[in-house]
C-alpha cells in the first residue's frame, strides 16, 4: 500500500490509506482510496491536502541511522555523474538509503552495501517506502570484501561511496567501471578527500576534482536581505573522477 503525506501549513504527516491519525486539529480519517490531488477533513473541519511522495521528500520521511546525505549532496551526485535509466551502480555506505533510493528513483539499478546489519534493515524498510525496493539490493557486509567477486562481474556505470576506507575501493575502480564511468567520493573530512584523489590519479581515474559542498540560506524581511546567520551550511566534500 503506497503511502501519501498529508500537508496543511507546517504540518506534514507520512499516513497510510485507511490509516486514523490523531492530531491537535482533529482526528484525520484516511479514506482507502485516496488519492493525490484531494484533500481529507479531521472531525473538527481542518482541511489537510493530499501528496505523493517525491524524492525530496524521502530526507525528511525516511527512518534515520544517522546523518542522511542531504538533498543537495545527492542531487550533485546524480548531476555529476549522469545516473539515469538503465544504468547498474555500486554504492556503499548506505546509511538510510537515501542515495541509493534516489538513484533508483531516476532509472538506476542499485547494489549497495552497508556494514552494520541493523542499518542495513533500516534501509531496506526505506527503500520499499520510496516504492524502489526491486531496483536497490541491500547488501550487509564490507564491499572491499567483495571486490575480488565484483571486479570479475559485469562492470558498472557510477560508483559513490560514502565510506573511510573510499580510497581502498577507489583504487580497484578501472576494474569495477565501464570506459567512461563516474566515481563520486563524499566525505565530511578534507583528509579522506585528499587519500581519495591521491589515490584517483594514481590508479589512472581521469577529471579528479574535489569540491566542497555548502550553501548559504537567504533571509528576507522588512529590514532587507541578507544571508542568513544560521551555521554555515558545510556538509562535506564530494569527490569525483572518470574512467578513462
Amino acid at each position: 500500500m503506497t503511502r501519501v503525506l498529508l500537508v496543511r501549513d507546517d504540518r506534514e504527516y507520512l499516513v497510510e490509506p485507511g490509516e486514523e491519525l490523531g492530531t491537535d486539529l482533529g482526528v484525520l480519517e484516511v479514506p482507502d482510496d485516496v488519492e493525490p490531488g484531494e484533500s481529507v477533513e479531521t472531525h473538527l473541519g481542518n482541511e489537510f491536502q493530499v501528496r505523493r511522495l517525491r524524492g525530496p521528500d524521502l530526507f525528511h520521511h525516511f527512518e534515520r541511522t544517522g546523518a542522511p546525505m542531504v538533498p543537495r549532496d545527492v542531487g550533485l551526485v546524480i548531476g555529476e555523474t549522469g545516473v539515469s535509466t538503465g544504468d547498474r551502480v555500486l554504492d556503499a555506505g548506505t546509511g538510510t538509503g537515501v542515495l541509493a533510493a534516489s538513484m533508483a528513483r531516476a532509472g538506476a539499478s542499485v547494489t549497495t552495501y552497508e556494514r552494520d546489519p541493523e542499518f542495513a534493515d533500516v534501509a531496506r524498510e526505506n527503500v520499499a517506502l520510496a516504492g524502489v525496493a526491486d531496483a536497490v539490493e541491500v547488501r550487509t557486509g564490507d564491499v572491499v570484501d567483495d571486490l575480488e567477486e565484483l571486479t570479475s562481474s559485469e562492470p558498472f556505470d557510477v560508483l559513490t561511496l560514502d565510506t573511510g576506507d573510499a580510497a581502498s575501493v577507489v583504487a580497484r575502480a578501472p576494474s569495477l567501471l565501464v570506459d567512461g564511468g563516474f566515481v563520486a567520493v563524499y566525505s565530511p573530512f578534507v583528509e579522506t578527500s585528499r587519500e581519495v584523489v591521491e589515490t584517483a590519479r594514481e590508479a589512472g581515474l581521469a577529471a579528479v576534482r574535489t569540491r566542497e559542498t555548502i550553501q548559504r540560506e537567504m533571509d528576507f524581511d522588512e529590514r532587507g536581505s541578507r544571508p542568513s546567520t544560521a551555521p554555515v551550511g558545510h556538509t562535506g566534500y564530494l569527490t569525483i573522477a572518470r574512467n578513462d
